[in-house]
Order: C-alpha cells, then sequence, then structure tokens
C-alpha cells in the first residue's frame, strides 16, 4: 500500500530506538473491537454448588460485540481512532516498535495529539469496559439468585428455581405417600393371602369332617336297610 510506504519511510527519519539495547516491547494481537477475550470466570458463592454446568461459549453475540463497540466507539480524536491505524499497518505487515511509533506519526500528524493524552484515553476505555463488566456481573448476579435487590421484581430463572424447589417438594411428599400407600398395600396383601389360606383351610377340613361323617352315615344306612328288611323286621 503506498500510503503506508510513506508513512514508514518518513517514521524512518526521526524514529528513535530503544536504549540500551532494551527488548522491545511485543506487539499484542490485533483483533476487532468488542472481540472475545480471556475474563475471570464467573463463580458461585464459597461454598455453594453449582448446580448445573455453564455451556461452552466460543463466539460472542453479535449483540454484545454491538454493545461492546457502543463503549469503545470516541470521537475519532481518541485511542480507539489509533488502535484503528494500528491494526490496518500490522495487516499491511508492519509489528514492533515501528509499528506503534508509525502510528502514532499519522494520528498526531491528522489529530495533533499527545502521547500523555493518547494513553489516558486508552485508560478511559479500559475503565469503561471495567465500569460495564461490574454492571453486567452483578445484574448477573441478581438473575441467577445469588443476592436480592429489595423491592426489584424477580428475574425469570429465580421464579423458575422458585418452581422447581416447591414441584421437589411436592414430589417429595408424593414419593412418601406413595411409599406409605405401598407399605399398606403390601401389609393388606400378606393379611389377604392369610385370610384366604385359612379359610381354604378351614373348607378342607370341613370337607374332610362330612366326606368322614357321610361315609360313615351312608355305610351304616346300607348296613341297617339290607340288615333289617331281610329279618322283615317291621
Amino acid at each position: 500500500m503506498e500510503i503506508f510506504d510513506k508513512l514508514t519511510h518518513a517514521a524512518k527519519e526521526f524514529f528513535i530506538e530503544p536504549e540500551g539495547g532494551a527488548p522491545a516491547p511485543t506487539t499484542p494481537p490485533t483483533t476487532q473491537y468488542g472481540a472475545a477475550a480471556p475474563a475471570p470466570p464467573v463463580g458461585n458463592p464459597a461454598g455453594a454448588a453449582a448446580p448445573f454446568a455453564a455451556p461452552a461459549v466460543t463466539q460472542p453475540e453479535q449483540r454484545h460485540l454491538d454493545h461492546i463497540a457502543g463503549l469503545l466507539a470516541g470521537d475519532g480524536k481518541d485511542f480507539g481512532a489509533y488502535m484503528k491505524m494500528v491494526k490496518s499497518m500490522a495487516a499491511a505487515g508492519m509489528s514492533g516498535p515501528l509499528l506503534y511509533q508509525t502510528a502514532f506519526n499519522a494520528f498526531s500528524a491528522v489529530n495533533g495529539g499527545t502521547v500523555p493524552a493518547l494513553l489516558a484515553s486508552a485508560s478511559q476505555f479500559e475503565q469503561a469496559l471495567s465500569t460495564d463488566r461490574d454492571k453486567v456481573l452483578a445484574r448477573h448476579r441478581e438473575k441467577m439468585g445469588e443476592v436480592t435487590v429489595p423491592g426489584a421484581t424477580p428475574g425469570l430463572v429465580v421464579q423458575l428455581t422458585a418452581q422447581e424447589k416447591k414441584l421437589a417438594a411436592d414430589l417429595a411428599d408424593l414419593t412418601r405417600q406413595l411409599q406409605a400407600k405401598q407399605q399398606q398395600l403390601l401389609q393388606t396383601q400378606q393379611q389377604l393371602a392369610e385370610e384366604r389360606q385359612k379359610t381354604q383351610a378351614a373348607l378342607a377340613s370341613y370337607e374332610l369332617a362330612n366326606s368322614a361323617a357321610m361315609a360313615e352315615l351312608q355305610a351304616h344306612h346300607k348296613a341297617a336297610e339290607a340288615f333289617l328288611n331281610a329279618a322283615g323286621t317291621k
């Protein structure tokens, strides 16, 4: 790119190398405004067990990228504009101290900025991101029911958590009732089996007694009939 070549040649005329062979700072990766960056994990309060595993998110949602971009949107004369120059020049192949010095020269030529003002602008953006994250985390804890805000309407997660607890309690009560009914059923079935056995045994005993009496009666009946009729007894 011709413009970058010109900027590079112009920067070399007054670029100052680091003193005493001190190691030059490495060039950080140039990512898009609002791109996902490692953040400290948001854990549960000490001693609280996580009821679920957090989903693995590898790409930020567009609405979050837009929100972050809005926080970093400036007036074109701040560190955000400088970063755009750095990223453009890095894409053209520049790196290291030359990249940042050249970008600052171009930035200063257009906006008339100074190094202290530029770095202060960067600190302001960092503070804005930090403050916004604190607000989001506070709201997240409120949504998850980790903290309670007096007078605030409970969020959907809190409402569903309460409903879950109630349903779990109802289910536990029904389970206890079911176990009690199962115990009653087993006792009733056992008692029924015993009663059926006793009743069947009583019937069998009666049949034995009746059968024996009937056999004895019929035997004597036949004998008496035969002998008495034969003797001509009236």
